[in-house]
């Protein structure tokens, strides 16, 4: 086989080929049958091998993953992990692609060394590949960017990750998750849901859309606009209201000023902030709006989750006291009195 071009397919395939490319560079039927018995290579997928004996990293994993479904691109959660929306938990989970609508590709199940072969290892080496989820999409072509190792774009992939959850307030969560870690922008969102209605949970996309819209940019902000504002008939407070403090620009989560009441909810999420920011930025509020004579209520996911109802009685309470007229109801899962 010509080296260079040889050299330049491992390179651009993370040292992973289809045993297409190998015949087409000389490498016959029985030569390759011999270096996967004898242990040079591995067998990954149906139809993919990598030139090597040790274990596969998530590149090779992905790169294994699109050369078995041919013309395919990455995507759902392992698009997810390319953009950055989610971290990667487990480096050996299933490989997520997407191929055309009429492609024969399937599913496969995770890749296991032989056990007793003529090179043993260590069982925590075993498994070769986690496996390849197969999605299919009549819109292939107007889904894909083209990266080295081609996926869905920022704005399909939001899609995907919600449509393929449970329920349809885990995919309204997971919509705004997705488009709020991966800095989507709520237009870029409306106009790919024009030209691309999802099958499922349509209503309560839209909804997450408009919510976005509104300033939500987070799992906990959407709870509490859904199971603490819009449950009990509380107005809706202003999203991420700026205030100059120091010469600086902080934006408090929800302000009901706009309604007549100086009323502060902070919606705690230290978790996307490192402490000493989260010090800096929560001391400075409390201090400006204390000067301001506002009051303020913080918080956190246990609370919104676990009590929205009495989350809402407390908020409630402020609003009456600060001059609100009470148009509020009880949801049907606040206790009775």
């Amino acid at each position: 086989m010509e080296h260079e071009s040889w050299q330049a397919i491992l390179d651009a395939q993370d040292g992973v080929v289809t045993t297409a490319q190998l015949r087409a560079h000389g490498v016959s039927a029985t030569a390759l049958r011999h270096r996967v018995v004898t242990g040079q290579w591995l067998r990954v997928l149906p139809r993919v091998i990598a030139v090597t004996n040790g274990p596969l990293t998530r590149p090779m994993a992905l790169s294994a993953a699109l050369l078995y479904g041919g013309r395919a691109i990455l995507s759902h959660r392992t698009a997810a992990e390319e953009w950055g929306m989610v971290r990667v938990d487990d480096p050996s989970a299933p490989v997520h692609i997407t191929v055309p609508y009429n492609c024969s590709a399937v599913n496969q199940g995770p890749t296991v060394r032989a056990p007793g072969g003529p090179r043993p290892t260590s069982a925590g080496n075993a498994l070769v590949h986690g496996g390849v989820v197969v999605h299919r999409s009549r819109a292939f072509e107007h889904i894909s960017v083209p990266y080295l190792r081609p996926r869905t774009s920022l704005a399909d992939t939001v899609i995907d990750l919600a449509v393929s959850e449970d329920t349809p307030r885990e995919a309204a969560l997971r919509f705004i998750e997705a488009a709020t870690s991966g800095k989507v922008h709520v237009e870029v969102l409306r106009r790919k849901l024009e030209v691309r209605r999802p099958h499922r949970y349509a209503t309560d996309i839209a909804d997450a859309v408009m919510l976005l819209g509104d300033g939500v940019q987070s799992a906990l902000e959407h709870r509490y606009a859904l199971d603490v504002e819009r449950a009990h008939g509380l107005p809706n407070g202003k999203r991420q209201m700026p205030h100059v403090v120091d010469g600086r620009i902080l934006y408090e989560d929800v302000d009901y000023s706009p309604w007549g009441v100086p009323l502060i909810v902070r919606l705690d999420g230290q978790q996307y902030h490192s402490a000493q920011q989260s010090r800096f930025r929560d001391r400075r509020r409390d201090n400006a709006a204390e000067l301001a004579d506002r009051p303020r209520l913080v918080y956190g996911w246990e609370e919104t989750t676990r009590d929205p109802c009495g989350v809402f009685e407390e908020v409630r309470r402020v609003l009456v006291r600060e001059g609100w007229a009470d148009t509020s109801r009880r949801c049907p899962a606040c206790p009775r009195e």
